[in-house]
């Protein structure tokens, strides 16, 4: 996971998740190998061992989307494994879900710019599920939803004063919630068909919009 300020790497066998977590901008092209090679020399395994990977898409830093799909896709090719591509959104949703329980979970991601990247999902069955389609937006556009929704990631504090009105909305702000996390990374794809694996040749990044400054003249 490179899609934020953080960077990550997660190795799941057998149900056992080991990580490498740094909040470090800038340098996640140099940090995310090293992370993904003291992983495998741990558990004493080869790339070529294992099942599949799995990458964070985005949304997110437009940079840091594309450092994360291109490593997933050099190393899947390397080795010819399926990749899952899954959202950050979600992965804030599923860490949320493992804190406190609520009906509906609104991840919110900064985006810059004033705006957000938002995702809503509920857990059903154990498995999360999608509400809305994933979006970018200010913090007034955020949809009004029902019954207790819980508000989570670092997009939080820039929409507390416009969703704080809403008596049945909660916020997790604690700066451990505040980015996406290799660990929920894998977990999600370790739950299929939440999302489904490809090629490396087929990944694609998911961006939500295609600007990250505004123009002079706007």
């Amino acid at each position: 996971d490179t899609v934020t300020e953080a960077c990550s790497a997660a190795l799941l066998v057998d149900g056992e998740i080991r990580q490498r977590f740094r909040v470090d901008p800038r340098r996640h092209t140099e940090l995310i190998l090293p992370m993904v090679g003291e992983l495998l020399a741990e558990a004493q395994l080869s790339l070529s061992q294992l099942d599949a990977l799995a990458v964070d898409r985005g949304p997110g830093s437009f940079t840091g989307v594309r450092i994360g799909i291109g490593v997933a896709q050099g190393l899947a090719f390397a080795v010819d494994l399926p990749v899952y591509p899954v959202s950050s959104l979600a992965a804030l949703a599923l860490a949320a879900s493992g804190e406190t329980r609520s009906d509906t979970y609104l991840s919110l991601l900064d985006a810059r710019m004033e705006e957000v990247y938002w995702g809503t999902f509920r857990m059903e069955q154990g498995r999360l599920e999608a509400v809305l389609p994933e979006q970018v937006g200010p913090p007034a556009s955020l949809p009004l939803l029902s019954g207790d929704v819980l508000c989570t990631g670092s997009g939080v504090r820039l929409c507390t004063g416009s969703l704080a009105r809403h008596e049945k909305y909660r916020f997790i702000e604690e700066p451990e919630f505040d980015y996406p996390r290799a660990s929920s990374i894998a977990r999600l794809a370790a739950r299929a068909p939440v999302f489904q694996a490809v090629t490396a040749a087929r990944l694609q990044p998911v961006y939500l919009r295609n600007q990250v400054t505004r123009p002079r003249n706007a």
